[in-house]
């Protein structure tokens, strides 16, 4: 009987906490989206037998058993966050949490910012505590679209499609919007992978194409153009390409060939002159070139004076021979101080150096006396 009445005891006890402390019911699951706010709820109602000191306490639960759960904020009269991973990032919705809302906003959500939190509300002699479980999600964006494969009629080719970011699982669309609205008949595409498949291509699919990402929480898109034509003449892209060069290196070659030639010429010329200035004999003195212009001279009055006959000889003698070389003719200039050296008609021997002669006379019989 004891016993019974200890157990209704317990009972009736366990049923008044309950009555005084009680957590509202919210939501269990919350999605959010990066860079954006996110409020976990959390209301809870007290009653007159709850004298307690009020305590609020928010954590992080830990994924695994063996670690602890990690508290990012509390309450105790007045807020106090914590360090971790949402400082500067976590607060409470009421300025006053001690009148019933305990819940919190969590500003510039992260994707790391997923997890199961656990509000617990203590003002004794009652407590209670719930979880609520956050994923933060990325939305689609940097969707590229490009082109792979040559665009021409009959071959196949692909339209590639990727988000940069985004948050998986995501799915991608192809369409058409040009020409004609819809996708080719050849054409297959892979909704997670992006792909659109397109095999002998004919001018009929060109056009513009779009591409949309999409996930839960959002979307994104981009634009290609596609524009299938004729094939191309490869044979005479390749010949052209192989002329050019060849003409290119033919002028090149020209080039090279009269700059070394240039530099040959140049260089032929400085040896040219070079070897002239070894070559070339000294100039010859002055005394030298007057004796040899006397000497033939002389040669020239001995063949005037052998035409001469000798009825004119003894004239001749006696107009130009009439003095016979004395000591003083041999004597300088500056030891016979009244010597006057005759004038000969043309050139002027004593500029160039010459030294004056005497020819001796001749006898009428032509010996020299």
């Amino acid at each position: 009987m004891e016993s019974d009445k200890s157990s209704d005891k317990q009972l009736k006890m366990a049923a008044a906490l309950l009555k005084a402390l009680e957590l509202l019911p919210s939501e269990k699951r919350y999605e959010g989206i990066q860079g954006e706010k996110m409020v976990l709820d959390c209301k809870f109602t007290l009653a007159l037998e709850d004298t307690g000191t009020l305590d609020i306490e928010w954590s992080l639960v830990a994924p695994d058993a063996q670690q602890s759960d990690q508290m990012i904020i509390g309450f105790n009269g007045i807020p106090y966050p914590q360090d971790g991973p949402l400082k500067g990032r976590v607060d409470f919705v009421s300025p006053t949490p001690g009148d019933g809302d305990a819940s919190i906003i969590i500003s510039n959500l992260q994707e790391s910012d997923s997890g199961t939190y656990q509000c617990k509300v203590k003002k004794m002699p009652g407590s209670q505590n719930k979880k609520v479980t956050l994923n933060v999600y990325i939305r689609p964006a940097k969707t590229r679209c490009q082109i792979d494969g040559k665009q021409e009629i009959g071959k196949d080719l692909a339209l590639k499609c990727n988000a940069v970011e985004g948050s998986s699982p995501l799915t991608y669309t192809w369409q058409k919007i040009s020409g004609q609205e819809k996708l080719p008949a050849t054409a297959t595409f892979d909704v997670t992978g992006g792909v659109l498949h397109i095999k002998n291509a004919s001018q009929e699919y060109s056009g513009t194409y779009r591409c949309i990402s999409k996930n839960r929480v959002g979307s994104d898109e981009c634009l290609v153009m596609l524009k299938v034509v004729p094939p191309s003449n490869t044979a005479g892209i390749i010949a052209g390409a192989i002329i050019g060069t060849l003409l290119f290196l033919i002028v090149l070659g020209v080039l090279i060939f009269f700059c070394c030639r240039k530099q040959k010429e140049k260089k032929y010329e400085k040896e040219i002159q070079h070897e002239i200035r070894e070559d070339v004999a000294p100039p010859k003195s002055r005394t030298s070139t007057a004796r040899s212009y006397i000497g033939s001279n002389i040669g020239s009055n001995h063949s005037s004076l052998g035409s001469l006959s000798p009825s004119n000889m003894d004239g001749y003698s006696k107009a130009r021979y009439n003095h016979v070389p004395s000591e003083e003719m041999e004597k300088p200039p500056s030891q016979s101080p009244n010597y006057v050296p005759p004038k000969v008609a043309g050139p002027n021997l004593s500029r160039m150096g010459a030294i004056p002669v005497m020819i001796p006379a001749q006898s009428k019989d032509g010996s020299i006396v």
